[in-house]
This record gives structure tokens, C-alpha cells and sequence, in this order.
């Protein structure tokens, strides 16, 4: 199963059309999409027969036939809709759940390629708009492809079936169908361009949208406390105008295009009956009443499954402009590439920085000439103003980013040669803001390690200065902390990162602003739980507050990405240099 999940993210996607990527997504299920096809054009035929078989029996009854064809073709049409029931349920199981197939293929495919794509990536593209992806694009692909087989199978087979019994019974009108076909063909032809700028456009609005609403939510306690939900209010209206505008613009290219394409077969339906009346009435060709009736009939299915599959076109055009959305992602190049890379089964925790630096996408360096041996079990404190390099470098030592200049080195091997998955098994994070789930207290802690017992669990809690509140709560290890653990507050949040970070037993250890958001009580409680931590760990503690880092083994002054000053606190203070200034800064 889990190979099948990847091939659409290595496949041949880069630039292809996708059409082809669609055939590619419902390979695994082409036996059962034949077999389909074949049951749908049996069920769907009493809707292209009944009119040779309503000819038959009106011709039987003028021109006074044996009466047992009339029983025949009673017959004959009524096998054919009683069978309809069960055929009917055997093409939804075959191509219904073929096309959920693909859908869970292309989700799973969209969140492992999610979970590949390097952090810079993720800072730069929306959580709404890749939520929107998983969510809408691939539902809309659904029903594209569920829509086009039910509906682009019923307007086929009428087509074919009522060209090829025209063309037996009255080969002289085949022509005038032929025309029209061809002739919807070309109108579709003329409005798709139209139809796939405005749906692209339309497509990019609501992503738009949904990064909107994402943001909003997550900043209605800010909003509501500064009294600002006019000004959030007027934004989102914004964007709601911008997609109206879209969705109306779309909504009249369509309603163009759909009564353009009514109008001339219907004009031309209406021709085409009264000629074969008149064709009939003096007697021409041998053509009988039933046989006016029967044209009749079929100019009407004819029509409107033209006019089905030109109603089609919008429908298909969305649909692949969601498979090209999808596909920004599929073949989005930043993927953090561990293939083929050497894999790490013990870490002693020696970090070290030769010359690293690393610059992003504006081009100027956030980091330049950083270099650095840390020995296994140390403590680095890195300080300094805002936009100093400090989250770089630890985003460096996490391996989220590599360096562009340099070298860094894990007990002397490359990262750049180095699984960082299996490095990362001996790292351990504790960010500023901690990042929980809507689970019990027990899965956030244990996250990723599923054998840890309810012992483990509750030593890393008590590690972590959390077991006393822990169980203080009414289900103890099995309390819901709700999303992002809103149940908890601040404190109680970050100890649960900690114990996390502890069960873990981690090597390396990266401390990122992890009491800057606290209150002095809370604050207190998780410095003792972080000076279990670091014991025997090598840790990287980036903290603005000076009086968090003072034991650190070494201190490392940061500015405009470089190194100004290492030392422990005591020797920096004697320099009276960067460090002393913000040491000064922070006591006034």
C-alpha cells in the first residue's frame, strides 16, 4: 500500500498535461473502469433503444404488422430496464470506488510530499492554501472524474448509439447529425481557453480565502482584545469582494457558453424534424411515420447529450486546473533529500561549524563566517538583537536548512552527507511556542513514541515539573488538552513540550526562546524542569532574557550574523563589550 501512495509524487508529473496525470492517478484500477464502461453502456441502452423500439411499435400499428412484434419489442425493452437495478449498483461499486481510490492516493500523496517540502517552503506558502489542496482540490478532481464517466458515458453511448441506428434505419439524415456534433465540438473548442483563465483565477481567489480565514481565526483573541474586528472585518471583505467578482465573472462565462451551445442545437433540431416530416408527408425515401417519430425522438437525446457534453467543459476545465493545483505541490523541488545518504545509529553530540553561513531567498547572508566546536554534553547560549542569525543557527543544527557557505560538521561526518531522519531520532526541540495536539496529555507526550508505558510517561512529566498538575486534572493522563492546548495555559503548555522532549532521551537539544512567553512563577518551574534536561545533553539555548542563559558553558554574542564575543557569563562581563551592553540594557 505504501508504495502505491508514492508513486504519484516520483512520477512522471514535471510539466506533463494532466490529463495524464489523471491517467496515471487510475492505472492500479483500469480493469475495473473497463468493466464499468461495459456494464454502463448495457444499463444506460434502453435510453438510445427506445426510440427504435417506440418506431417499431407505432409502425406495427399503422401499417397493421403481425402483433407479435409489438409483444417483442415490449418484451425486449422491458428485459433491458429490469436489469438496470443491479447493473447499476455494480458500475457505482466499480467506478465510484475506483475514483475514491485515487482521491486517498492523491491526499496521502499531497501530505507525504507536505512532509518532504523543507521548512522554507512551508514559512513561504500558506497553511490555508495547502489545506485547501488536500480539502477541496482533490474533492473537485473527484467530481470531475465521477461527473465526466456518469454523465459523459450517458451522452457517449446515446451519441454512438443513435448514430449507428440512424445511420442502418435512415441513412439519409446520418449527415445532418454528423454536422451537428462537430459543430458543439467547436463551440466548446471556442469558450475552453475563457473558460480555463477565469477558472485558474477563480481557483487562486479561494485559496486566497481560505489562507484568510485561517489567519483570522488564529488572531481573534488579539483582534478581540484591541477592539479591531472592524479593521479584520474590512480586510476579509476584501478578499470576499475580490472572489465575488471572480466567481460572477466565471459564473457568466459559463451561462454564455452553455446557452450558446442550447440555441444552435435546438435551432437545429427543430430544422432537421421538419424536414423529415415533409420527407415523409410526400413520401420520399420510404420514410414512415415511426420513422419521423424515431428521428424525432433522437434529435431530442441527440441534442441534449451534445449539449450534456459541452455543459461538460467547465466541469473538466476546473477539475484540471485543481490537478495542476495539486501539482504545485507534487512537483514543488524543495524536498529535503535524505536518499541514498548515510544513516546514523549512535550520536555522541559533537557539533562543528567551519565557516558556515547561510543566506535566503532576499540574498543577503542571515549567517556568514560562523564557526564553532561544540563538544558532546555543552551548553552554547546564543544572544543578541532581533535579526541577529540566532533562529538560523539553530534551524542549521535542527538541518531544516543547509548551510550555503561552509561546512557542518556531526562528530566529525557532513550533515550534507548524513539520513537527517535518523539524526534527527537523537535530537530533541523545545520551541518557544509550544506546538500541542487535540489529544490526551499522554499522546502529545509520547508523540512518535509508540511503546513508551504509562511509567515512562509519568517520569518525563515528573521531570518536567508536570506531573503535579497533570494529576490534579480530572482524567489524569487522559485529559483532551484541546487544539494547539488551549485547555492549558502557558506554563503548564510548555512543561508538556519539555516532558516531550525528555521521553525522548535526546543527544542534542535545541532550546528556542523556551521562557520568554512565561510569568516569573511558570518560568521558574520550567528552569528547573530545562536543567534536567541539558544534563549531559549538548543544547543550543537561544533566550533574550540574559538571566536564563547564565549557565551556559559558553555564551556566543551574536550581530548582523557574525560572532562578536564567546565566553562563559562571568568573562564576558569582565570584557565590557556586546555582551555587557545588553546585560546593561536588560538591568535598566
Amino acid at each position: 500500500m505504501a508504495s502505491s501512495l508514492e508513486r504519484p509524487l516520483d512520477h512522471r508529473y514535471r510539466g506533463e498535461h494532466p490529463v495524464r496525470t489523471l491517467a496515471y492517478l487510475l492505472r492500479a484500477d483500469r480493469r475495473r473502469l473497463a468493466v464499468a464502461v461495459g456494464v454502463f453502456t448495457v444499463k444506460h441502452s434502453p435510453v438510445w433503444l427506445l426510440p427504435l423500439i417506440t418506431a417499431a411499435i407505432i409502425d406495427t400499428v399503422v401499417q397493421h404488422q403481425p402483433i407479435s412484434r409489438l409483444w417483442l419489442s415490449t418484451g425486449v425493452i422491458m428485459l433491458i430496464l429490469l436489469v438496470n437495478y443491479p447493473l447499476h449498483l455494480l458500475y457505482v461499486r466499480l467506478l465510484y470506488g475506483s475514483v475514491r481510490r485515487m482521491g486517498t492516493t492523491l491526499r496521502s500523496a499531497l501530505c507525504t510530499r507536505m512532509q518532504q517540502l523543507s521548512i522554507g517552503y512551508h514559512s513561504r506558502v500558506s497553511a490555508g492554501v495547502l489545506q485547501a489542496k488536500v480539502v477541496r482540490d482533490v474533492e473537485t478532481v473527484e467530481q470531475m472524474v465521477q461527473q465526466t464517466a456518469e454523465t459523459g458515458l450517458g451522452a457517449g453511448t446515446v451519441l454512438v448509439g443513435g448514430l449507428v441506428i440512424i445511420g442502418i434505419r435512415t441513412p439519409e439524415f446520418l449527415p445532418v447529425f454528423l454536422i451537428v456534433v462537430p459543430a458543439a465540438a467547436l463551440v466548446v473548442a471556442r469558450l475552453r481557453a475563457r473558460l480555463r483563465t477565469h477558472n485558474e483565477h477563480f481557483r487562486h481567489e479561494v485559496e486566497t480565502l481560505s489562507s484568510r480565514v485561517t489567519e483570522m481565526t488564529r488572531l481573534i483573541p488579539v483582534t478581540r482584545a484591541h477592539g479591531l474586528e472592524g479593521k479584520a472585518l474590512r480586510r476579509m471583505d476584501g478578499t470576499l469582494h475580490r472572489l465575488l467578482t471572480s466567481g460572477m465573472r466565471l459564473d457568466l462565462v459559463n451561462g454564455r457558453f452553455g446557452s450558446l451551445a442550447w440555441v444552435v442545437l435546438n435551432v437545429v433540431g427543430v430544422l432537421v424534424l421538419a424536414g423529415a416530416a415533409l420527407i415523409s408527408y410526400y413520401g420520399v425515401w420510404g420514410v414512415t411515420a415511426g420513422d419521423v417519430v424515431m428521428l424525432s425522438a433522437f434529435l431530442t437525446t441527440l441534442t441534449n447529450s451534445t449539449t450534456t457534453l459541452a455543459g461538460l467543459a467547465p466541469v473538466i476545465t476546473k477539475g484540471l486546473e485543481s490537478v495542476r493545483s495539486v501539482g504545485e505541490v507534487l512537483q514543488a523541488p524543495e524536498l529535503e533529500d535524505n536518499e541514498g545518504k548515510t544513516e546514523l545509529t549512535s550520536l555522541r553530540g559533537a557539533v562543528t561549524f567551519q565557516n558556515v553561513g547561510h543566506a535566503y531567498d532576499s540574498g543577503r547572508p542571515a549567517v556568514r563566517d560562523f564557526s564553532l566546536s561544540v563538544a558532546p554534553g555543552e551548553t552554547i547560549a546564543l544572544v543578541g538583537a532581533s535579526g541577529a542569525g540566532k533562529s538560523t543557527v539553530l534551524n542549521l543544527v535542527i538541518g531544516f536548512i543547509r548551510p550555503t557557505s561552509g561546512r557542518l560538521l556531526l562528530d566529525g561526518t557532513d550533515m550534507n552527507s548524513l539520513d537527517l531522519r535518523t539524526y534527527r531520532r537523537f535530537l530533541s526541540v523545545v520551541p518557544q511556542e509550544s506546538i500541542l495536539f487535540d489529544g490526551t496529555i499522554r499522546e502529545n507526550v509520547a508523540y512518535g513514541m509508540d511503546d513508551a508505558d504509562e511509567e515512562t510517561v509519568r517520569a518525563a512529566l515528573r521531570d518536567a515539573n508536570a506531573l503535579e498538575f497533570v494529576d490534579r486534572l480530572p482524567q489524569g493522563l487522559d485529559t483532551v488538552v484541546g487544539e494547539r492546548g488551549a485547555r492549558l495555559s502557558g506554563g503548564q503548555r510548555q512543561r508538556l513540550a519539555i516532558a516531550r522532549a525528555l521521553i525522548r532521551d535526546p543527544r542534542v537539544l535545541v532550546l528556542d526562546e523556551a521562557t520568554s512567553a512565561l510569568d516569573t512563577q511558570s518560568e521558574a518551574l520550567v528552569q528547573q524542569a530545562l536543567s534536567r534536561l541539558l544534563h549531559g545533553r549538548t543544547t543550543f539555548v537561544v533566550a533574550h532574557r540574559l538571566s536564563t542563559v547564565r549557565g551556559a558553558d559558553r555564551i556566543v554574542v551574536m550581530g548582523d550574523g557574525r560572532i562578536q564575543e564567546i565566553g562563559t557569563h562571568e568573562e564576558l562581563l569582565r570584557r565590557g563589550g556586546a555582551y555587557t551592553a545588553l546585560n546593561s540594557g536588560q538591568a535598566a
